[in-house]
């Protein structure tokens, strides 16, 4: 037996309403469940709302982080908190966090890995992209798990203040953490990822670059090549970055794939010295090009990723499905967003669960076979199935 649910709650966070999200999710899968994960927007009274929930589920697997919108089976939402739970005989869950990434990105995630058992088989990951290396954390884990090991997921996010993220596990609320859910037992995964956007303009090299700080392109410095190429938008940076990506276009973004290359949004600026900070990151002497989407091609790509992980699950009965997809998706889709949704609901089928959200970065194998990594700008869908 592997069953799973999803709620959703748009009314002010209290503890109180955590309560009732809770015992709403343990009311839908008839039990209470073995695992959560709880994503909500970065409102007031957030921590009373997830000691709510805590105490509701009556487990303390819980993990889960901020966001830039939230995403369930009633589609996409704003300011408000999602729930989803595992109740199962067949699949064990397991927790893990650790504090202060930004320290040692690499090693966070080694000792992440390490505080789970070695029979994991697929894990969620969700970490802060503004104060850790999520590439980093990525191959911290992998070196302990093996690079075969299926890893999703989304960096944290605070809508659009870029200045803060939250993670937590139980009622346990940090900031620069990464949090995980690890799975074993009998199930199967499938996943897919795709981005919509398209290179435009010359390529240009990666001249300077330290993780996911990029200082000069083509020996200028980063932000004077954006100020040319944005014009009188620059002072948008970086929310406007969302609309013009950076797309690795060499052996450093192949996916394995010729209609799809990793791509790269903008975090944060910094005036002083003229570089950017993306939400993973940018190799030096990588070669990158400028890209630009619309709001089709980003649902055609989120429809895609769904196609895939459908594909990737192999026959298998979706049990769960998580869509995990960009800030800058949100931002370039405007009204649309609640369409990335319903598509994806569309290709895996309406009985389906669908939890998620709006990130700062998405975990995720671009095709089966190959290693989980970071990606930006993207829709990344993943399933659980039996």
């Amino acid at each position: 037996m592997f069953k799973a649910a999803t709620v959703s709650s748009g009314a002010p966070f209290s503890r109180e309403a955590g309560r009732h999200l809770g015992e709403s999710l343990v009311q839908q899968l008839g039990s209470s469940p073995a695992g959560c994960l709880l994503f909500c927007s970065p409102e007031e009274n957030l921590g009373e709302m997830v000691r709510g929930v805590c105490e509701a589920v009556g487990t303390g697997n819980v993990v889960g982080c901020t966001s830039a919108g939230e995403i369930s089976c009633q589609g996409y939402s704003q300011h408000s908190a999602v729930l989803g739970g595992f109740a199962s005989d067949q699949v064990d869950i397991h927790v893990a966090w650790v504090n202060d990434i930004g320290l040692d990105s690499e090693r966070a995630g080694e000792k992440l890995a390490e505080a789970l058992p070695h029979t994991v088989r697929f894990v969620q990951l969700f970490s802060d992209a503004l104060e850790g290396n999520g590439c980093a954390v990525l191959r911290g884990m992998q070196r302990v798990l093996g690079n075969s090991i299926i890893i999703a997921g989304g960096a944290a996010a605070d809508n659009m203040q870029f200045s803060r993220t939250l993670q937590f596990w139980g009622p346990h609320i940090h900031t620069r953490a990464a949090v995980a859910m690890g799975f074993s037992g009998r199930f199967s995964v499938g996943t897919g990822v795709c981005s919509g956007w398209s290179p435009i303009g010359i390529a240009k090299r990666v001249t300077r670059a330290e993780g996911n700080v990029l200082y000069e392109l083509n020996h200028q410095p980063a932000l004077d090549v954006y100020k040319r190429f944005l014009g009188k938008h620059v002072d948008k940076l970086p929310a406007v970055g969302a609309e013009y990506a950076l797309g690795l276009v060499d052996h450093h973004g192949f996916m394995g794939r010729e209609d799809y290359c990793l791509m790269r949004a903008s975090l944060a600026v910094n005036h002083e010295d003229g570089s950017i900070m993306y939400g993973g990151e940018v190799p030096e002497g990588a070669m990158v090009r400028f890209s630009c989407c619309d709001s089709n091609s980003l649902l055609e790509a989120a429809a895609e990723a769904g196609r895939a992980a459908l594909t990737d699950l192999a026959g298998n009965t979706p049990v769960m499905a998580f869509l995990y997809s960009c800030l800058a998706r949100k931002v370039m889709l405007g009204r649309r967003t609640d369409e990335e949704c319903r598509i994806v609901r569309q290709e895996l089928g309406q009985h389906v669960p669908l939890l998620g959200f709006y990130t700062f970065g998405e975990y995720g194998r671009a095709r089966a076979g190959m290693p989980s990594v970071l990606h930006n700008q993207t829709a990344a869908v993943a399933i659980l199935g039996v």
